[in-house]
């Protein structure tokens, strides 16, 4: 599935989870392997198994086409969304790069800025900054 076809699940997700679960936020949600649907949600009170048994219930037509796993994000949390680099500013994070840059694809360091086209880390190697459009994926990095 390409990246603009998985951009686009999660949009109908988002929509579909917007009148029925209002309070919970699709951190991401990607097809893993041609057959699973893996989805990481985020809600204001926490994630419960219960919740993620709603959803999982608001989503009947997507468990026709896959197996669907409804999570918690965890302690290495997706970073999605320009908010999300926002809300923690201050914490590690692991970006890997659409496109290796100096040899690298991976960058790893604290979270020091994030606007609406990029973020900069503070990165072994520098202050780093990537605009989102060159982020393969990315994630917070639990505390040692």
């Amino acid at each position: 599935m390409s990246e603009e076809s998985v951009s686009s699940l999660q949009a109908e997700i988002e929509t579909r989870l917007a009148t029925s679960e209002p309070e919970v936020e699709v951190l991401l949600a990607e097809v893993v392997g041609g057959a699973t649907l893996q989805l990481f949600i985020d809600h204001p009170e926490g994630v419960t198994v219960e919740l993620c048994e709603r959803v999982s219930g608001h989503l009947g037509e997507y468990r026709e086409h896959y197996a669907l796993e409804v999570s918690s994000p965890g302690s290495d949390r997706p970073l999605t969304k320009p908010q999300h680099y926002t809300r923690f500013l201050g914490h590690r994070a692991r970006v890997r790069l659409r496109d290796a840059r100096d040899g690298h694809r991976n960058v790893t360091g604290e979270l020091v800025g994030a606007s609406e086209r990029e973020v900069t880390l503070a990165a072994s190697e520098g202050i780093v900054t990537i605009p989102y459009d060159q982020i393969a994926r990315s994630n917070l990095v639990p505390g040692d």
